[in-house]
């Protein structure tokens, strides 16, 4: 066997304390793993048709000696910065906080990094200026989730030619889509509460303006009016719990009310503290069905009927509809819908006679 030294390391400039940097280059590696500049180059690339056994040798070269491929350079020279930017309305909400760390760990794992712009008003101006940032940040594609029907406007357009995908939003006709099956998901828990022996359904529904909480509204109307049932007046809350529980109290004064469908989770919460102040015991008296599944779904009191949505699958197809197109492969406008079920736990009950 014959033992490789390893080679002499160039200094870099001093540094603070009269010490000296060494600085690895590609030609160090080539020499210590015995092989061209050209094969360490198509190994830190990723690039096909290298033997396994000297990509080994090369990659256990690169961590002996500490080597980090120049990324800046390698961007230059492909065309690519393998970074994938997301830009979104409202980082508080539980459905867009776990869909930016799906997009963001389905990315990890695919080589590329996130980089992230909030951005308060969903506004075109806005749009147009996140865009400009991504450009001046070098990202190679957009994640656009974006919620409300910013993207409907005829004269809202995104740039010409930019690789994008929008989250949550009702332009598939225009641009990649990825969602859940929002209108489904509702059906399912309207459906569910009837099936109990409900008369009615009251609905707890997001904020105006929103694409998820007007697919969820239309498809609990749609569902009472296909049964014969009365369709009450909705009630509107923000997300929050805080108007879950406003609308809770509201709701709880009704005596008819015997089943409530929250837009999500999170108002449906509040809605569980209102019926308890209230004295309406949850499900003897008043059913309740959320929308997310979040985590802690299942330790509400009682533990929450709910729709689950896939956030882990969303994130996964919009970084695959995205490196498509960064790919350069055939790809167009549509929605992609990934299914939602419900998740039946103790809120839920036939009314007592």
């Amino acid at each position: 066997m014959i033992k490789i030294e390893p080679p002499r390391l160039r200094a870099s400039s001093d540094v603070p304390g009269g010490r000296r940097k060494q600085r690895v280059s590609m030609a160090d590696v080539a020499r210590l793993a015995g092989v061209s500049s050209q094969t360490v180059s198509r190994v830190a690339n990723g690039s096909p048709g290298v033997v396994e056994t000297t990509r080994e040798q090369v990659l256990a070269a690169m961590s002996e000696l500490g080597y980090r491929p120049n990324s800046a350079a390698r961007s230059l020279r492909y065309g690519r910065f393998n970074t994938i930017g997301v830009i979104l309305f409202g980082l508080s909400s539980i459905g867009n906080s776990r869909t930016v760390e799906a997009i963001a760990t389905h990315a990890a794992a695919e080589g590329y990094a996130i980089t992230l712009i909030p951005v308060g008003a969903p506004t075109q101006d806005n749009v147009l200026g996140a865009f400009t940032r991504m450009g001046e940040l070098a990202v190679d594609g957009v994640i656009l989730i974006i919620e409300v029907h910013l993207l409907d406007a005829a004269a809202v357009t995104l740039p010409p030619g930019a690789h994008v995908v929008v989250v949550d939003s009702d332009a598939g006709d225009r641009y990649p889509v990825v969602d859940t099956d929002q209108a489904d998901g509702a059906r399912q828990a309207v459906r569910h509460l009837l099936d109990l022996g409900h008369r009615t359904v009251r609905h707890l529904a997001g904020p105006a303006g929103s694409f998820s909480a007007e697919r969820r509204a239309s498809a609990w109307r749609q569902v009472l009016e296909e049964a014969s049932r009365p369709v009450p007046a909705l009630e509107r809350g923000d997300w929050s719990a805080d108007s879950g529980y406003r609308a809770g109290l509201r709701l709880a004064g009704d005596p008819s009310c015997t089943a409530i469908f929250a837009a999500n989770d999170q108002m449906a919460l509040g809605v569980l503290r209102a019926l308890h102040e209230r004295g309406r015991r949850v499900p003897e008296d008043v059913s309740v069905v959320g929308f997310d599944d979040i985590a802690d779904a299942g330790s509400y009191l009682p533990p929450l009927t709910t729709v689950h949505q896939d956030f882990a699958e969303v994130g996964r197809r919009c970084v695959d509809a995205l490196l498509r197109q960064i790919h350069d492969e055939p790809t167009g406008p549509g929605t992609d819908l990934v299914a939602t079920r419900l998740v039946v736990r103790a809120s839920t009950a036939a009314p007592e006679v």
